[in-house]
């Protein structure tokens, strides 16, 4: 149930149904300036020279050792299958002892999961690798240096 008052002076003014923007507008012009004054604060950061992008195909030498995990983590030495990550550590560590030291590069299956690539670095690294690369396919359409 609805009430209409009148004014005590006997106006009858209508009421003003209207909001008052004026406020909100204050609010965000000075939430504009904050922002506008912080943004580059946290923009700031260590200045670093970060590495370049490069595609480059790379020549594959005789004797670097290529390893290969295909979907199902199976490794392979080149060709050959390997057993388990002891045998491949075993011979990485024959291999680490060469004078230029090898370098090993990981053909790694595109539905392989993470931990079975993962495995075969840090074989490298318990048999004393220091160098290790990983094979990839260039996307399509992509332009090589």
């Amino acid at each position: 149930m609805a009430m209409n008052l009148a004014n005590a002076d006997g106006d009858e003014d209508e009421m003003n149904a209207t909001i008052n923007t004026t406020p909100l507008v204050d609010v965000m012009l000075v939430l504009l300036i904050i922002f506008l004054i912080t943004i580059p604060v946290v923009t700031a950061s260590v200045p670093l020279d970060l590495p370049k992008e490069r595609n480059l195909p790379t020549q594959t030498k005789p004797e670097n050792i290529v390893i290969a995990v295909d979907r199902d983590g199976e490794l392979f030495w080149g060709n050959e299958r390997l057993p388990d990550v002891e045998t491949l550590v075993e011979r990485l560590k024959k291999e680490s002892t060469k004078e230029p030291q090898p370098e090993v590069h990981i053909r790694g299956d595109a539905e392989v999961r993470y931990e079975s690539v993962g495995r075969v670095v840090v074989a490298a690294q318990r048999a004393g690798i220091y160098k290790v690369g990983f094979i990839t396919e260039p996307p399509a359409g992509a332009v090589t240096r």
